[in-house]
């Protein structure tokens, strides 16, 4: 298989991967989604377990899942039938038992305390990065005052951190989430930083500073300057394919240097009142 033989093929898988994320709620028959691939329905299912090292069946499963594992983790106050409905699941039993099979928790059990780290692993498929032409502005962001929970340790854990900031921020009402804008200040790049070493901030916007709290939340400040902005559209899984582009591809051929402060994200819109693959992300990356 040439280049462009490759890169059609990707095409295709790419094609029915967006199309099974942006319908989830939507029945998903094997013979339609080789359609939407444009491959033969006796081989799709043969094709599709080698390019991303599942079944469709299971992947399916699996995000259907995922999007509900955010409602359980993030809103409490839904009752875990109403999140077993809205995954396409008939009852809450059946429910409980996909759960219970795929991540060794029960949904209350996971509701309760969230092992975040087993259910990464179920998420580790083998489908080739996306390979992206970014869309970069340089922009003039104004400095910025934030309310910082700090996460050290590894990026699977990064959720219970951000279960204890979304507390803070409903409990203290100094940064509402639907007013206040949310940041995420990436200082280590998961990929290449051992767990333990691993450094990222969870931050919403505040007026004033933060006074002294049980979650350990403190005050900072994003400082303002030019930084090269680009948007990346769907799950927050994939934000590398926004972010590579922009060091490997971009910086280099830009003339442009780095201010000493790390690559930020803007959250336009958050999990789980937004489905994943219509979440907005705004990547920031500091220039001088």
């Amino acid at each position: 298989m040439n280049d462009t033989q490759a890169k059609s093929y990707a095409a295709r898988f790419e094609k029915v991967l967006d199309y099974i994320e942006s319908n989830l709620g939507e029945p998903l028959c094997l013979e339609h989604l080789s359609r939407v691939a444009n491959f033969s329905r006796f081989h799709f299912h043969r094709q599709f377990a080698e390019y991303v090292g599942t079944s469709v069946g299971r992947y399916i499963l699996l995000l259907r899942l995922r999007q509900a594992s955010y409602q359980l983790a993030f809103n409490r106050q839904t009752r875990i039938i109403d999140i077993a409905l809205d995954a396409g699941f008939e009852n809450p039993e059946s429910f409980t038992r996909a759960f219970r099979n795929s991540f060794g928790q029960s949904p209350s059990e996971f509701r309760r305390q969230a092992d975040w780290e087993s259910w990464h692993e179920r998420y580790r498929f083998r489908i080739p990065e996306r390979k992206k032409i970014v869309q970069v502005e340089i922009v003039d962001f104004k400095t910025t005052r934030i309310a910082v929970m700090a996460h050290r340790g590894p990026s699977e854990r990064v959720n219970d951190s951000v279960a204890q900031f979304v507390a803070w921020r409903k409990e203290s009402g100094l940064s509402p989430i639907v007013s206040s804008r949310t940041f995420g200040i990436a200082y280590d790049n998961p990929d290449t930083t051992e767990p333990a070493e691993f450094r990222f901030d969870i931050c919403g916007e505040v007026s004033e500073a933060v006074p002294p709290n049980p979650q350990g939340v403190v005050t900072k400040n994003i400082p303002g300057g030019r930084c090269a902005r680009v948007r990346h559209h769907g799950s927050h899984v994939r934000i590398g394919e926004s972010i590579y582009p922009l060091y490997r591809d971009w910086l280099p051929e830009s003339g442009e240097e780095l201010r000493d402060f790390p690559l930020y994200f803007h959250y336009l819109n958050l999990l789980p009142e937004t489905p994943e693959n219509e979440l907005v992300t705004d990547i920031y990356l500091p220039l001088k």
